[in-house]
């Protein structure tokens, strides 16, 4: 089986090195930064492909992880060149945090062109996908779903069936959703602990063993308090995702104020020159004295 893989940043990267790890053919690569595709053909042993109807032509099966909705929908619609060209009988594997709207039109796309394609939303970062433990969260017909299950089981350690195009885009918008709001709320606690003079490894013990305990604590508390910020899940995306939440939430009359918040804080990160941070750099923005516009909010 030959694969191809669309958009090789962090994430799509060390998902082409697991599965060249696990003896899978790896075909083709293809990324707008040039120069991270060449980089990666290289390392891989295959070619770079500079059309994305290359990817395709040399694939039985594509990956695409790429930024965000107009990028999912340049890579399959655009005038002259797409993935769609002479895609007959190709499976697509979308692992992009997209609206769902657009995984719900990109399969109609790939039906007129007699492909399939299948949603498979990732929960983890990029040590998740080098490792092959990453938890995807899948969507489309059943059909796509079984004939993608013994690749995705290579990658994920954790392979959950959702439902329909776009029904595991809802669960990844909301997961993101939560964890933002979790991250947010984690640097406002740690922010207002340094500013009442407590000792933050105390707090962050405190925390663990009560009722302040999360995922987000294990992951970014250490972090946040050291100013680590190195990026395996980006305050930009960070906003993005939140941002798709937010669109969910307004198109059914639902106003969710921590949500909204949230977003808003992200934004002030990507407008401040702090959107390549991790997204636990949201603590720049919170703890006082930290950033120019720093505590602000504490």
């Amino acid at each position: 089986m030959n694969i191809g893989f669309v958009g090789v940043g962090r994430m799509g990267a060390n998902m082409a090195r697991r599965l060249k790890d696990r003896d899978f053919h790896v075909t083709a690569v293809y990324d707008t930064n040039r120069a991270a595709a060449t980089s990666l053909a290289a390392e891989l042993g295959c070619p770079a492909s500079q059309d994305l109807s290359e990817v395709t032509a040399e694939s039985d099966v594509i990956f695409t992880v790429v930024s965000d909705d107009a990028a999912m929908r340049e890579i399959f619609g655009r005038s002259g060149d797409n993935l769609l060209v002479n895609a007959r009988g190709k499976l697509f594997i979308n692992c992009a945090t997209v609206s769902p709207q657009v995984h719900i039109n990109v399969e109609k796309m790939a039906q007129k062109a007699g492909a399939q394609t299948l949603e498979a939303c990732m929960a983890s970062s990029i040590t998740q996908a080098r490792e092959g433990s990453l938890y995807l969260m899948c969507g489309g017909s059943e059909d796509a779903f079984h004939k993608a299950e013994p690749i995705l089981k290579e990658l994920g350690s954790t392979v959950r069936f959702i439902g329909p195009a776009g029904e595991a885009a809802k669960v990844k918008a909301l997961v993101n959703m939560v964890m933002n709001i979790n991250t947010a709320g984690l640097a406002e606690g740690l922010a207002l602990g340094t500013a009442l003079g407590l000792d933050l490894e105390m707090l962050r013990k405190v925390f663990s063993q009560t009722g302040a305990a999360s995922r987000v604590l294990e992951t970014d508390g250490e972090d946040m308090q050291n100013r680590e910020h190195t990026c395996f899940f980006s305050a930009a995306h960070a906003a993005k995702d939140s941002g798709i939440a937010r669109d969910l939430a307004g198109s059914l009359g639902l106003d969710l104020p921590l949500a909204r918040a949230t977003k808003d804080q992200y934004d002030r990160m990507v407008a401040e020159g702090l959107g390549e941070l991790d997204k636990s750099g949201i603590a720049e923005i919170t703890f006082k004295d930290r950033h120019k516009h720093s505590g602000d909010h504490v």
